[in-house]
């Protein structure tokens, strides 16, 4: 278990302080991650990469000449923000574009496509690669569908070799596509990682038991098997990998990069004496091993796992593989020092955002606003263990400290909004961009796009009313839906948006006041969130352990439920003082 940590909800930031501080060679740190101590040739591509922390050396120890400019670093397990890796991208820029390099969680996808359209919309060329070499996740005929896990590297590595040598920006995405499609992975693990200051994995395996084709943010596996010997376990991984050869390669005189990656427990000397069969496994199959990886390279904290690599090269791609690189946790060949760049680090301070002027009505709004956030904060703070419980079933148990984070954001950056003359909608924003910049990961971009939206509906002018609140409801589930694509149905927080949304509409248009209404629809979104545990996922990190979740109702749901009934609390406090008023 992890047992060095302070505060578990300030672990992440420590930690990337602590990097930054002992790798300064190598790195600075800016508001939303790291990027590059040394000065970039100008006019050539950058790479930025980035995910959640907990994975060390992935993604930060990844950052230095000949490998990426800059990693955003999101909570544990959770991705970055849009709003890190846009400060991120910013940064790394050499003026000719970036290119986003992640793997294939949605919450990746969903912060790292809107950071992609705001540095678009600012005339930065802008493209993506999301890695999909995890072949247990999801079948060879649905493969976009698959996640990024320790085939990361190889991606990472060719495409940053290319952009140092000045490759245009369609070479470098052409060549970043072509090293994802030959790249694959397949793993397995024996004990679960637990997060610092839980007391419980994220999963468990039975003893003498081996979970096959879990995922490195503690995504249970897809089978468990009794525990081999490590021939016997060098035979299952290439055994599966080479049942999915890339197309147009014959096996036979192929040459291949290996990577025997360790979890974060397995010892490296039971590494080599895995990968020693593993090498004799590829010469019998006539594949011809280049440059073999054998460490820990994309961990999960304590996890005791491995997964095996396998990258297939072409000409260019051994080239560019072999290229030097000198980052605090990769390094090979011979780089020409580059020169530091100016400066301290930049960028840590937040900016104040400006004020705009709102009315007395929206300003009292505000502070019912702040009421209800502060209402949202108590329920997650006594509920934060237990949501990450629920999640951990199927999927990578990070809910809880996530929403705790966001939510902690956003109280105080309304609290401060509030003091400033906020009104409902400026409070709303301010308080949806801290919300979704500090929690990351999906359920952090969902929830800074619900305050918005109802922002949106309640303006800075007119007191806010029941229909006000009951139209921004229904944009927010709007919104939700066309970004995150998830229906009702999908076991997700939408399961209880749209029928607290329809409960909320109707029970305004009979006449019933703010408090009344909320409270009705209140009792919908829990019968709602109860009925998920009946529902399998079909979205998100979930969706690959699909009957594990049976039985258990979704995080995301029970959270939405727990903010919608502690709100319905606060409207019914607000009623009372002034009924006795």
């Amino acid at each position: 278990m992890t047992r060095l940590f302070n505060e578990p909800a300030a672990f992440a930031d420590e930690m990337i302080e602590g990097f930054v501080t002992s790798h300064a060679r190598w790195v600075r740190r800016i508001s939303g991650g790291v990027v590059r101590n040394t000065k970039s040739t100008p006019g050539t591509v950058a790479l930025v990469i980035g995910g959640g922390s907990g994975h060390y050396p992935a993604f930060a120890g990844l950052v230095g000449q000949g490998l990426a400019h800059g990693a955003a670093m999101g909570n544990l397990f959770a991705s970055p923000s849009a709003q890190q890796i846009y400060n991120v991208a910013k940064a790394a820029d050499n003026g000719c574009g970036v290119l986003l390099g992640y793997g294939n969680y949605a919450g990746d996808v969903l912060h790292f496509s809107q950071a992609q359209d705001r540095l678009r919309r600012e005339g930065i060329d802008c493209r993506s690669i999301a890695v999909t070499d995890d072949v247990s996740s999801a079948p060879l005929a649905e493969r976009t569908k698959r996640r990024g896990i320790a085939g990361d590297l190889t991606v990472f590595k060719v495409v940053a070799a290319a952009a140092e040598a000045g490759y245009s920006m369609d070479a470098t995405e052409e060549l970043a596509g072509r090293a994802n499609d030959r790249t694959r992975s397949f793993g397995v693990a024996f004990t679960g990682c637990t997060l610092p200051g839980a007391n419980h994995p994220l999963f468990t395996v039975p003893e003498g038991r081996m979970a096959v084709g879990m995922g490195i943010h503690g995504e249970p596996g897809i089978d468990e098997i009794d525990i081999p010997t490590a021939d016997e376990l060098a035979e299952l991984l290439v055994s599966k990998l080479l049942t999915e050869v890339p197309s147009g390669i014959t096996v036979t005189g192929a040459r291949v990069v290996p990577i025997l990656n360790g979890l974060g427990s397995v010892k490296y000397e039971e590494l080599f004496v895995v990968y020693r069969r593993v090498a004799q496994l590829l010469a019998d199959a006539g594949l011809e091993a280049v440059d073999p990886q054998v460490g820990e390279l994309v961990t999960s904290f304590d996890m005791a796992g491995t997964s095996l690599t396998l990258f297939w090269l072409d000409d260019e791609l051994e080239m560019l593989w072999n290229a030097p690189a000198d980052t605090p946790a990769f390094r090979r060949g011979a780089v020409t020092a580059a020169a530091l760049e100016p400066g301290e680090t930049a960028g840590l301070t937040d900016v104040e955002v400006s004020i705009p002027e709102a009315s007395t009505d929206s300003r009292a709004g505000a502070v019912q606003v702040l009421h209800a956030l502060r209402a949202a904060k108590a329920v997650v703070d006594a509920n934060t263990d237990e949501l990450g419980r629920i999640d951990a079933i199927a999927g990578d148990g990070d809910h809880g400290i996530g929403m705790e984070r966001g939510v902690r954001a956003a109280v105080e950056a309304a609290s401060d909004a509030v003091t400033r003359g906020a009104g409902a909608a400026t409070a709303l924003y301010i308080a949806g961009d801290a919300w979704a910049d500090k929690a990351g990961g999906t359920s952090g971009a969902l929830w800074g796009m619900a305050l918005r939206a109802i922002g949106d509906a309640l303006g800075n002018i007119y007191k806010p009313d029941a229909n006000a609140v009951a139209t921004g409801v229904a944009q927010a589930a709007a919104a939700i839906m066309e970004f995150g694509k998830a229906k009702p149905g999908d076991k997700t927080l939408v399961d209880v948006l749209v029928p607290f949304r329809d409960t909320l509409t109707s029970e305004v248009v009979a006449g019933r006041s703010l408090t009344e209404a909320w409270g009705t629809a209140a009792v919908t979104a829990e019968e709602a969130a109860d009925a998920t545990a009946n529902l399998l996922p079909l979205m998100g990190r979930a969706r690959p352990h699909a009957e594990k979740s049976l039985g258990t109702p979704d995080a995301g749901a029970v959270s939405m439920a727990l903010i919608i009934r502690a709100i319905h609390t606060t409207l019914v406090e607000n009623t009372t003082m002034k009924e006795k008023a």
